[in-house]
């Protein structure tokens, strides 16, 4: 069994975050090694890992998808994915998501406190901002510069203080968790490549309402694509604490989420290369 784990030319081998993830398949039976989406090397099971330079070659990345007969996670899900607009269908299926409106240029219907703007199409916290209560000459301007559609969310304070707490599914089974301190700060710096926002990581403990809305998400987002929850090979479940508390999605990674390997215990890799495993038995 071939398995092949998608990268981008600027990281063809990772982020570094995979790297148990080679010689956890191969104890398992899994011969697995490193690609560069697009370049046409066939597998048993082709998965997407990161892929980060996709935002700038978007239907260049969904036509390689498509013709990819064994991807993980599915090509269906890659188009819905990669287009952060996703958050208004999870919203109207009834999953608790940060308010997010859809926003054009022109758009004016700002909100009152601290906001944050994102292109709708867009990874690694790349052209994201977060904008001061009542700057919106700043906010029009950086909408106006992204081109397109983006996501317009109220700031949640409290990632300030505690982060986001991301919760990981290998074929629909919680495997593990970790925080993401504050990215949007004026500290913030992008790694060499300059593909995503350095973040601050360190394990996690999920709550049990935590997990609820995990798993209502997931559950939604399959019934959205006509799919279970198993078919996701893997899934990265951002969640953050709303002003009462509770847990609100803020993002889910369906496509080429870091899955925070280095902040959780050495048997995660073993849970992917099993789930990868049971991919494989489907074809």
């Amino acid at each position: 069994m071939k398995v092949l784990l998608a990268s981008c030319a600027s990281l063809p081998t990772g982020d570094g975050d995979d790297d148990a993830l080679i010689g956890a398949l191969a104890d398992v039976g899994v011969d697995a090694s490193w690609t560069v989406w697009g370049s046409g090397e066939a597998a048993d099971l082709v998965v997407l890992r990161s892929t980060w330079d996709y935002t700038d070659r978007r239907a260049e990345f969904l036509e390689w998808c498509s013709s990819v007969p064994t991807l993980a996670n599915p090509a269906v899900v890659v188009p819905w994915n990669t287009d952060k607009s996703y958050m208004l269908d999870l919203a109207r299926m009834g999953v608790p998501v940060v308010p997010t409106v859809l926003a054009e240029p022109g758009f004016s219907d700002w909100p009152a406190g601290e906001f944050v703007i994102k292109p709708t199409v867009g990874s690694g916290s790349r052209g994201a901002l977060r904008v001061s209560p009542g700057d919106f000459e700043a906010a029009s301007a950086h909408l106006y510069s992204l081109g397109g559609p983006a996501l317009v969310q109220p700031y949640q304070a409290a990632v300030d203080a505690v982060g986001e707490t991301a919760l990981v599914y290998f074929g629909g089974q919680y495997s593990h968790a970790f925080n993401k301190g504050a990215m949007l700060t004026k500290d913030a710096e992008y790694d060499e490549s300059g593909l995503y926002i350095v973040e601050r990581l360190s394990g996690a403990h999920p709550t049990g309402p935590q997990q609820r809305v995990a798993e209502d998400a997931l559950d939604a987002a399959a019934e959205h694509l006509g799919l279970r929850r198993t078919d996701f090979l893997y899934a990265r479940v951002d969640l953050v604490a709303d002003a009462a508390g509770a847990p609100s999605l803020l993002e889910l990674e369906l496509v080429e989420p870091s899955l925070g390997f280095r902040q959780t215990d050495t048997t995660a890799p073993l849970r992917f290369a099993s789930a990868v495993r049971t991919a494989l038995s489907r074809f």
